[in-house]
């Protein structure tokens, strides 16, 4: 009985030890909780008691500070995003505007010649253009990005859908003086994609091609293990590193982005169409020419 007694009174210190020990360990655990949550520090939680079950709860906690710090992250960028967007679509409508306006003041000037007349209704007409352009673009980038966005993936024959589109380029190239190098191979080349979005894609990549390029323009189809890839590379006398990281951003201002006449939102549009279709799209830069290349599953 006496052994009995002193087994018994050894469990029972030790279950209270452990109680009290679990005790304290849960009142650390809610202090650092409560400083963590007060922004007193971002310390995650450690433990200095050690049983599976409590490491394995410090461990789940700590999961879920790193997921809120991201979450964090994720909206303080995406509201910085949207402030950059708003400053830059206000910049861009105002810059037609401005213009618009002014040459609307010359015009209700009387003494005005009618070959004045003509050259300041031809600016106006042009700043309207480029302003409907860029609110069309922002709409269909704005659709675009919605989770919802359909897509029909059907199998095409990238090969007849580059050749069309590029039928319509024709006097886009005469007119810069340029004369693309096409390598495309004869067989079929099949992709999993919707038409429509890859026609999109396509005509923005050509466009933003022509426009930027320096001398020369290069378009060109290869078949990989898994997938189809298309590149697109021109010249380009201004262009460094840092643009490939933000090329594909809403309005980034570099020379090859935004030079010329453009809304500024070809790249972003065809990447985000690309995306949808499980797609990818890349910029590379290298001795002066920057290629920028497309990949579907095939």
């Amino acid at each position: 009985m006496l052994y009995v007694g002193i087994g018994l009174i050894v469990i029972l210190v030790y279950l209270l030890t452990r109680h009290f020990y679990l005790k304290r360990e849960i009142k650390r655990a809610t202090k650092q909780l409560h400083e963590l949550n007060q922004n007193l520090t971002e310390k995650k939680l450690d433990i200095r008691f050690f049983d599976k079950d409590i490491e394995k709860l410090v461990e789940e906690i700590n999961n879920q500070i790193n997921l809120t710090k991201k979450a964090t992250a994720d909206k303080r960028r995406t509201e910085n995003e949207l402030k950059q967007a708003i400053s830059h679509i206000s910049h861009d409508i105002r810059t037609p505007m401005t213009s618009i306006l002014g040459y609307i003041q010359f015009l209700e000037v009387e003494e005005i010649t009618p070959s004045l007349r003509k050259e300041y209704t031809q600016i106006i007409k042009d700043g309207a253009l480029r302003l409907k352009a860029l609110l069309e673009d922002f709409f269909e980038l704005s659709i675009i990005e919605q989770t919802d966005y359909p897509m029909k993936l059907e199998t095409i024959k990238i090969n007849q859908v580059i050749l069309e589109v590029l039928l319509g380029f024709y006097e886009a190239f005469n007119k810069r003086g340029l004369t693309p190098t096409i390598e495309i191979p004869d067989e079929d080349l099949l992709i999993k994609a919707d038409l429509s979005a890859v026609k999109r894609v396509i005509e923005n990549l050509i466009l933003n091609a022509i426009k930027h390029s320096s001398g020369n323009v290069i378009i060109r189809v290869e078949k990989a293990t898994s997938s189809v890839q298309l590149m697109i590379s021109n010249s380009v006398e201004q262009l460094s590193e840092r643009d490939l990281t933000y090329m594909f951003d809403r309005f980034y201002k570099a020379d090859q982005a935004r030079i010329g006449h453009g809304t500024g939102l070809g790249l972003p549009i065809a990447k985000s169409l690309m995306e949808k279709m499980n797609g990818s799209i890349s910029a590379e830069l290298e001795q002066g020419e920057l290629a920028i290349i497309c990949k579907w599953n095939s």
